[in-house]
């Protein structure tokens, strides 16, 4: 008795049923060729790419965002800080209000300076406070304070 395997059987009626041109089309689309594959690679990693660098700029404008926000929020205190002092003629500057501790806040620094808008002063300074991060300037941003 002989013993066939699945495969041989299955080999054999393929040879059986098909010509030479069916065999040479069934080999041509049995799967995917190396062309193919690399081609689908390539693909898959391009945009693979664009998504990363996509991922990597949102994370950059979130931070940038971050500090430029808490700046802003520096700056309007300190200035209200500036405008609740008392008025000083002539001042060249006001001393900054304390800076919130905390790691939010590391590596900021303010500057409050005042400058009278007529000479002699009159009761009127132009304020403006700016704020660093680094000792690079963020924000800058005037007011007034009037003598009462």
């Amino acid at each position: 008795m002989r013993v066939f395997r699945v495969g041989q059987v299955l080999r054999g009626l393929a040879h059986r049923a098909c010509t030479p041109k069916c065999v040479t089309a069934r080999r041509r689309e049995s799967g995917m060729t190396l062309i193919e594959t690399v081609i689908a690679l390539a693909v898959l990693g391009m945009i693979a790419v664009a998504f990363l660098t996509g991922l990597a700029t949102l994370a950059k404008l979130t931070v940038t965002n971050d500090v430029r926000t808490t700046a802003e929020s520096l700056a309007l205190s300190q200035l209200e800080w500036a405008k609740k002092a008392s008025y000083v003629y002539e001042a060249a500057g006001y001393s900054p209000a304390p800076l919130p501790g905390g790691q939010d806040y590391s590596g900021y620094s303010a500057l409050v300076t005042a400058a009278p808008l007529r000479s002699p002063d009159d009761g009127i300074q132009r304020i403006t406070v700016t704020i660093k991060r680094l000792d690079k300037g963020i924000v800058s941003l005037e007011g007034y304070k009037v003598d009462r």
